[in-house]
């Protein structure tokens, strides 16, 4: 979807006070008939039924102002007919004028000169015949001013976006207060170590370009000399591995040594090996991709010519040259463009994840120059404001010294940008350095990767620290019970040593080890085909997930629109009945007037002036709504390098609709700033002029346009919108708000369609009085809305309403609802529209039917922010929409309150989120719930939400790879989360979990028989293994069996996700808890016990033989543990559980020192080794069997 460009809006008490110091703005109501004083509403929060909300997603204009400059009249028109921007600019029938300087007169300071002569555009770029000081909701993480104002038929309230139901208030004017707060967001931001405003000359010297940072890519994490130090600090800050580096040091003291030293620093340096070797993999690649991003070449322009040079070596005030489909390097102006035009197209969806073209227009004076060399004979330089993250903003101006007396200024704004990492999409263009490296926006808006650290390694961690006690008072009480006799203090880290099996250092290789099975499942699973695992310490996270972060656009839906049903009161079309459509289109035009052209191929539309529209046929009516959708809009149809033509507008459901009627018979051949040319099946052209377009605006919810036909001569204005303020314009009728419910059911993306056909007179007394109006200084807006409303809404003809579907992404729907199911609480984060973003919600199934839509927007202070939080609190089932605005507010002012509220609800819907904001949301959630989430995404504008996640998951898509690279994981589509989560997250947890236990088990249990050793022999401390036994245990006699444990499964995948109820037990962490681990201490403390005790009392008479004797036992006692914990066995398993075995009996011939074959033989032995690991095992047996019975774990009765 479309996530709209933005700009700062001029605030409503700045504007009264350049307007009317002395009075409050007020204008007449743009959706209401009559002349009456506009409400302005402060804030809108309610409750709506899930049918209500359904809009079209279009990008609004952006307006922009800068210090100390000159207003001109550069207007879009201008600026691609390259005219003269100091003269009067005809546009259609329209003129502009340039308007005085004007400077906002606050306490007698001004702030500068404010641009009213120059609008940006949208991305289509035609004239909208209208100046205008704001735009829709900011996306940036602080806005700058928090209010805005539209020119067409809008109001700075937003009434519209309220139905009716916000609080309206009258401004009683600007406060001191409300002043100096808004001049406090008015100074500039400090984003960066350079973050102040420039001014850049065209010839600055070498000096003055190195100010500034350098233009590299940098993603390690690491340098040559840091990687090291970090790298062990990373490792050594876990209690875990400092431990057994403080074991393995102590071996080095000859009166703490106790056996062999490899025995205590070799798996320890295996450990550290392997993670060190990783991390130097893992930041490799990262320094390649970078020094591939810093060698790309790029050409500059110099006084000695053009010459290539690596992006790396690109500085602040270099010419740089970008030819089609190439990446912009750094951040730019725009200064001239290979389209005659001036305009050229960029792609943005490696920066704001959007996919839809961008238009960007050059600067009219570099522009008009006879060539791209003639740049360097200008002494000019360009203001650029100071380094920020927000995107869709940018203040700036151009100076050009004349031959004349004074200097030429132009105004510059985003649409006059470049930003790193967009790509040039059609010609090529000469663009002017402003920022490099960590002052670009793409950089500002990307966070480091950080090294991620799963929870169960925290809680392992955490047990390490308890079994570490549990070490230190069995080793005090040896010594207490020895009565401190001796060199007691050396004793006792002598006993520190001889149980530091209790920890056990293979924990973390088995752990590690088992991660990267996991992974590897994963990637090779054939149901998620594609899946990537990018960081493979953390799989048993996907177990772990209770909070659900999406991204909307390109993850959840497609970001493909299809139009499904057109609605015409007394008829209705849908996808199956769309080739009547066709065959109407042709009965229509083929009644052609007599006037027709066959010779020029030139048609006009059958007239129906003064017709009654009762006697119309159904024919006429369709022919008149499918052509005033091939007229209303702002599509562009690009040719591409085969020749293929594709549309580009600023948002997809626009697109979808030019499709539609393309489909149908009416396509869209031609389109400039003036004309609009369409075909009919026939091949016959018709030919419109466009005399003034008003843009779609998230205040007046609706676009229109007004077009002449050049045949005829006849004038028409179309105007398409949301049902919510179409319906207080067009005629009475009895039918659409039940339709356009109906279609907001179905998960539609309702626009009301209507016209009204203008006299010759009509239009020039609108358009003369537009122009006034729009001249005018004293309540511009205002008076442009009155003209709009007065004039043209009213009375409108309704043709018809159509319902636009997004495409969803395939198996969202189930998705969503088995992870719901699963207890997760899920968030959409999202940049677009409250309206889309509300459709795409109900559509999704993202909210369910028995909950209700709580909507919060608009809010501009705390006060308001409080009451909206409060009447939230009380509804517990509902899907909270808010819009990014309203959310920063309560971050600044209610974080704490807000999100306490917030966690709580089941659904929370985010609109007009920026990168940053987004990032921000999941931070708080973490910190405040200490819960883990997970975030998804795919576009670039997603990066440093899914590094801040506990697991961040990137979605290969449209908007290319740059999500996917940043991600943990990396899938192709959303509906694989179900599997990842579902069942590849609790296996990996169920099994690390269990793992973790057994390994815990298994060094507690050789303790525990050393600790009875010691004691029964005068509390010495004398080890009772040594050498090959004690290496042997931990490897090749337990590991294999032990680790084949990463191979179990409680449940099986079907009841896994046939049942996703069963997620919810693994969210409570239940697998390893305190509770299990004592248990399995118990466990040990009785089995270590057992052993050993009945070693020596049923082998008084063969006690030299006691090291074989317990050592059988302890290992057949290990398989056997093994084989009891396995809940579906594996042919692994059962290999490694015989292997082990035939492994341990063969290697007593070759170990005769600690073995006695001989004695080993006899039946005395086989039958008192059998009883000893009976005795150990068999309770436990029992034991698990009760517990079966009367206390089953959740699953069972699936699986029973």
């Amino acid at each position: 979807m479309s996530k709209g460009k933005e700009s700062f809006a001029l605030h409503p008490i700045l504007q009264s006070s350049l307007n009317n110091p002395s009075s409050s703005p007020s204008s007449p109501s743009p959706t209401s008939r009559t002349n009456s004083p506009r409400p302005r509403t402060q804030s809108s929060y309610r409750t709506l039924p899930i049918d209500q909300e359904s809009d079209s997603d279009h990008d609004d204009e952006t307006a922009s102002f800068g210090p100390g400059f000159t207003p001109t009249t550069a207007t879009p028109a201008s600026i691609i007919n390259n005219t003269d921007h100091h003269s009067t600019t005809r546009q259609g029938s329209g003129s502009r004028t340039a308007s005085p300087n004007m400077s906002l007169g606050l306490g007698g300071k001004g702030l500068g000169a404010v641009n009213l002569g120059s609008s940006s555009s949208t991305s289509h770029g035609y004239r909208h015949s209208k100046y205008r000081y704001s735009d829709e909701e900011d996306e940036d993480e602080e806005p700058l001013l928090l209010h805005s104002s539209t020119s067409f038929g809008g109001s700075s309230s937003g009434s519209a976006s309220t139905h009716g139901n916000g609080s309206h208030q009258q401004n009683k004017g600007p406060s001191r207060q409300r002043l100096s707060a808004i001049m406090d967001d008015l100074k500039p931001t400090k984003d960066s170590k350079a973050a102040k405003s420039r001014t850049i000359d065209f010839h600055a010297p070498s000096k003055e370009k190195k100010r500034y940072p350098p233009n590299v890519t940098r993603n390690t994490k690491y340098s040559i000399f840091s990687f090291l130090p970090i790298v062990l600090w990373e490792q050594f800050k876990f209690f875990l591995n400092l431990y057994f580096l403080l074991v393995a040091l102590s071996q080095f003291v000859p009166a703490l040594k106790i056996g062999y030293i490899v025995t205590y620093v070799a798996p320890l340096c295996f450990v550290l090996a392997v993670t060190i070797g990783k991390e130097a993999i893992d930041d490799m690649k990262r320094y390649r991709r970078d020094q591939e991003a810093n060698s790309q070449r790029y050409r500059i322009l110099t006084p000695s010519g053009f010459k290539m040079i690596p992006s790396s070596k690109i500085r602040v005030g270099d010419m740089i040259v970008v030819n089609k489909n190439q990446n912009v390097p750094a951040d730019m102006v725009l200064l001239r463009t290979t389209e005659e035009s001036g305009a050229c197209f960029i792609r943005t969806d490696q920066l704001d994840g959007e996919t839809d073209w961008k238009l960007r227009l050059a600067v009219p004076s570099c522009q008009a120059l006879p060539s791209d060399e003639a740049l360097l004979d200008l002494n000019a330089s360009i203001y650029a404001d100071s380094p920020h993250k927000d995107i869709h903003s940018f203040i700036g101006n151009f100076t050009k010294e004349g031959d004349g007396p004074g200097q030429h200024m132009e105004p510059l704004s985003v649409d006059n940008t470049l930003w790193t990492n967009t790509v040039v999409a059609s010609g090529n263009a000469v663009g002017f350095v402003i920022y490099t490296g960590r002052d670009t926006r793409a950089v500002m808006n990307t966070n480091h990767p950080k090294t991620k650290i799963g929870l169960l390694d925290s809680e392992v961690n955490r047990l390490s620290k308890i079994l570490c006690a549990f070490t230190l008072t069995l080793s005090l009480a040896m010594i207490a019970l020895n009565g401190f006799e001796g060199l007691w203090y050396i004793y006792l880290f002598r006993f520190l040593i001889l149980f530091s099996s209790i920890i056990p250092i293979s924990l973390r290789v088995n752990l590690d080890m088992g991660k990267t099975v996991y992974a590897w499942q994963i990637m090779n699973d054939k149901e998620i085909p594609g899946t990537i695992v990018r960081t493979s310490t953390i799989p048993e996270e996907l177990g772990r997930i209770e909070y659900l972060l999406s991204d909307k656009t390109g993850t959840l839906t497609k970001n493909d629109m299809e139009l499904k049903k057109l609605h015409m009161g007394t008829m209705s079309y849908s996808v199956d009945t769309m080739d009547e459509i066709s065959t109407h289109l042709d009965t229509a035009y083929s009644q052609q007037p007599s006037g027709f052209n066959r010779a020029r191929g030139i048609a006009t539309a059958p007239s129906h002036v003064g017709g009654n529209k009762a006697r119309r046929d159904i024919s006429s009516r369709v022919r008149e709504i499918v052509q005033a959708l091939a007229l209303c809009h702002n599509v562009t149809p690009v040719t591409e390098d085969n020749g293929s033509i594709t549309y580009q507008a600023s948002s997809p459901d626009e697109v979808a609709i030019v499709r539609w009627t393309e489909s149908v018979g009416l396509t869209l051949v031609f389109r400039d700033i003036n004309n609009i040319h369409i075909r009919n099946a026939s091949g016959d052209v018709f030919e419109f002029e466009v005399l003034q377009i008003f843009p779609f605006t998230s205040e007046t919810k609706r676009m229109g346009i007004i077009v002449r036909d050049l045949t005829t001569g006849e004038i028409t204005f179309y105007e398409k919108g949301a049902d919510v303020v179409m319906v207080k314009i067009v005629q009475y009728n009895d039918w659409l708000e039940e339709e356009c419910g109906n279609m907001a059911r179905e998960g539609l993306r309702t626009l009301v369609v209507a016209r009204k056909r203008l006299s010759e007179e009509l239009y020039q007394e609108f358009e003369s009085r537009y122009h006034v109006a729009k001249t005018s200084i004293a309540d511009r807006t205002a008076a442009m809305n009155t003209v709009v409303n007065q004039i043209l809404e009213q009375d409108l003809e309704l043709l018809g309403l159509t319902g636009v579907e997004d495409k969803l992404q395939d198996g969202v729907k189930s998705t969503l609802e088995l992870l719901r199911n699963a207890g997760l609480k899920i968030w959409m984060l999202t940049g677009d529209k409250i309206e889309t973003a509300t459709c795409i919600a109900i559509s999704s199934k993202l909210v369910s039917r028995n909950q209700s839509i709580h909507q919060i927007s608009k809010l501009t202070n705390a006060l308001d922010a409080q009451d909206a939080l409060d009447l939230l609190r009380g509804k517990k089932d509902c899907c909270l929409v808010i819009d990014g605005e309203s959310i920063q507010l309560c971050l600044d002012y209610l974080r704490e309150e807000f999100i306490e509220i917030t966690v709580r609800l089941p659904v929370v819907v985010c609109c007009r989120c920026s990168p940053t904001q987004k990032a921000d949301i999941a931070r708080l959630i973490k910190q405040y719930t200490k819960k883990r989430i997970c975030c998804i995404g795919d576009g670039g504008n997603d990066v440093s939400m899914i590094q801040q996640a506990d697991v961040g998951v990137g979605i290969v898509g449209k908007e290319g790879r740059q999500a996917s690279l940043a991600a943990d994981f990396s899938v192709n589509q959303f509906s694989y989360l179900t599997k990842l989560l579902l069942w590849h997250g609790r296996n990996s947890y169920k099994r690390s979990a269990k793992l973790s236990q057994f390994v815990i088990h298994r060094g507690l249990i050789i303790s525990i028989m050393q600790a009875v050793f010691s004691a029964m022999f005068y509390f010495a401390p004398i080890a009772l293994y040594q050498g090959m036994l004690i290496v042997g245990y931990t490897t090749i006699y337990t590991n294999a069996p032990v680790f084949s444990l990463v191979l179990d499964q409680d449940v099986s995948e079907d009841i896994a996700l046939l049942y996703p109820e069963l997620y919810r037990d693994l969210t409570k962490g239940r697998s390893l808890s305190y509770k299990t681990f004592f248990s399995w201490l118990l466990i040990s403390v009785y089995q270590g016990g057992a052993i050993m005790i009945l070693s020596i009392w049923l082998f008084e008479n063969q006690f030299v033989n006691i090291v074989s004797i317990s050592f059988t036992a302890l290992v057949l006692n290990e398989l056997l543990m093994v084989a009891l914990e396995i809940n579906t066995w594996h042919r692994l398993m059962i290999v490694s559980e015989i292997a082990t075995l035939i492994i341990y009996v063969g290697s007593m011939v070759f170990l005769p020192t600690y073995f006695d074959l001989a004695f080993i033989l006899t039946k005395t032995f086989v039958w008192k080794v059998a009883v000893i690991t009976m005795v150990s095992s068999f309770p436990l047996y029992v034991i698990k069997m009760l517990r079966r019975k009367f206390a089953p774990p959740s699953y069972s009765k699936l699986t029973g």
